[in-house]
C-alpha cells in the first residue's frame, strides 16, 4: 500500500473532525443609516453636529457586535447635504430610498423634513428628526414619522410664559425667517402670548439668508416693545441682536432653539448678554453625561441638536432588536413601542410619532455663554 492511501483516512479523519469543531460563521449584514443636513451654508455647523451624533451611536453599536436575525450586523451611515434647501432635500430623500438604507436620521430644518418625509413614507422608511419642530410635521398621518424633539406648539407656550413671567414682557414684537420653522414657531409665541395678555406691537418677516435688519429693527423700535422674539436660526439671530444694540434698541430679545447656540452667542457678543432663548430636553443627567464624555474628546462641545440625533439613530437599532430583523417594514412598528433612556431623557412615542413629555429648558446668556436657568415640563 502506498504511503498516500495509509495516509489518507487519517487526513480526511482530521478534516471531519475539525469540521464537526467548527461552526460555520454567518455572513455579516451591513446595515445603511442615512442622515441629511446641511453640511454647507450659514448652518453647515449645526448639520455637521447631528451628523457627529448619529456617527458617535453607531460606533458605538458596532463595538457591542450585535447579532440581529441571527446574523452579525455592522451598521455604516450614508450622510447626504441637504443644503437646508426643501428641493434639494427631496432629491436627497429620493437618493437615500434608492440606497436602500434602512432608516433615516435627518433632516435639520422643519421646512425640509416635512417634504422628505413623504418619500420616505410612501418608500416604507422610517424617518426620525432630531431637530424638527414644526407641528405639520406628524399631522399628516403619515406612518414611519417620528421626532425626539419637542414641537413648536410645546416651546411656543414655554417661551412665551419665561417672556410674559420672568422677564416682564407687556409689549413684545415677534421676527420670523418665513421658513417653516421660524414662522411655525413665531406663530405658536405669538398665540401664547396673546393668551397671556401681551399686546403684540408688531410682526415682520424676513429670511434665513438675511444679513442686514437695520430697517425691519428700526420699524421695531419706533413701536417701543419691551421685548422682540426671533424664530429663526443662529446666523440670523446673532447677526440681529448684534444690529439692534447698535441702533440702540433698549428691548430685550427671546429667541427659540434654533437660535440657542454658542455660535449665536459669539456672532452677538457683548450684545447677547441677558437674552433668553428655549431648547428642547433637559440640561443634564446621567445619560446626557456618558454621551458628553464620549462625544466631546471626539468632535467638541456640541452645536445644539447632536444629542437628539444620537438618540434617535439608538432608537432605530433598538427597534430592530426587539424586532430581531433589519427590514424596515418589522422593526418599525417597534419604533412606537421603544422606550428607551437616551441622552435627552427618556424617549418613547405617540400614535404620531411625537415625543412623549417633551421638556423645554430655558436658557440666558451670561457671560457669554448660555446658561440653563429653568425647565418647562411637556405634556
Amino acid at each position: 500500500m502506498s504511503a498516500w492511501l495509509r495516509v489518507a483516512p487519517l487526513l480526511l479523519a482530521v478534516l471531519a473532525s475539525g469540521c464537526e469543531r467548527t461552526a460555520p460563521v454567518a455572513a455579516e449584514t451591513v446595515v445603511l443609516l442615512g442622515h441629511a443636513g446641511p453640511l454647507t451654508g450659514s448652518i453647515a455647523h449645526q448639520g455637521k453636529d447631528d451628523e457627529n451624533g448619529v456617527a458617535l451611536a453607531i460606533e458605538q453599536a458596532n463595538a457591542k457586535k450585535l447579532v440581529i436575525g441571527g446574523k452579525p450586523v455592522v451598521f455604516r451611515m450614508l450622510s447626504e447635504d441637504d443644503q437646508g434647501d426643501p428641493k434639494v432635500g427631496t432629491l436627497v430623500a429620493q437618493k437615500l430610498v434608492d440606497a436602500k438604507v434602512a432608516a433615516v436620521l435627518g433632516h435639520l430644518n422643519s421646512g425640509v423634513t416635512i417634504p422628505a418625509s413623504e418619500i420616505y413614507s410612501r418608500a416604507g422608511i422610517p424617518v426620525i428628526s432630531g431637530s424638527a419642530t414644526n407641528p405639520q410635521l406628524t399631522e399628516r398621518g403619515l406612518k414611519g414619522v417620528f421626532r425626539t424633539v419637542g414641537r413648536d406648539d410645546q416651546q411656543g407656550p414655554a417661551i412665551a410664559a419665561y417672556i410674559a413671567r420672568d422677564l416682564k414682557g407687556k409689549r413684545v414684537a415677534i421676527v420670523d425667517d418665513k421658513t417653516a420653522y421660524g414662522e411655525g414657531l413665531a406663530t405658536e409665541v405669538e398665540k401664547a402670548l396673546r393668551a397671556n395678555g401681551v399686546t403684540i406691537v408688531g410682526r415682520e418677516r424676513t429670511t434665513d439668508k438675511e444679513t442686514d435688519f437695520k430697517s425691519i429693527l428700526t420699524r421695531i423700535k419706533s413701536r417701543n416693545p419691551d421685548v422682540v422674539f426671533h424664530g429663526g436660526m443662529d446666523a440670523t439671530g446673532g447677526l440681529m441682536l448684534k444690529q439692534a444694540r447698535e441702533l440702540g434698541m433698549k428691548a430685550q430679545f427671546a429667541f427659540g432653539d434654533g437660535a440657542c447656540t454658542e455660535e449665536m452667542a459669539q456672532l452677538a457678543g457683548a450684545a447677547g448678554e441677558g437674552l433668553a432663548c428655549s431648547q428642547a430636553g433637559i440640561p443634564a443627567s446621567a445619560a446626557s453625561k456618558e454621551f458628553r464624555d464620549a462625544f466631546i474628546p471626539k468632535y467638541g462641545e456640541t452645536k445644539l441638536y447632536a444629542p437628539f440625533f444620537y438618540d434617535a439613530a439608538n432608537v432605530v437599532i433598538e427597534a430592530m432588536k426587539r424586532a430581531d430583523s433589519v427590514d424596515p417594514a418589522k422593526f418599525m412598528p417597534e419604533i412606537y413601542k421603544v422606550s428607551l433612556q437616551g441622552a435627552t431623557g427618556k424617549i418613547e412615542f405617540d400614535a404620531k410619532g411625537d415625543r412623549r413629555n417633551a421638556d423645554m429648558t430655558i436658557f440666558r446668556m451670561q457671560g457669554g455663554k448660555i446658561v440653563p436657568v429653568t425647565v418647562m415640563s411637556g405634556p
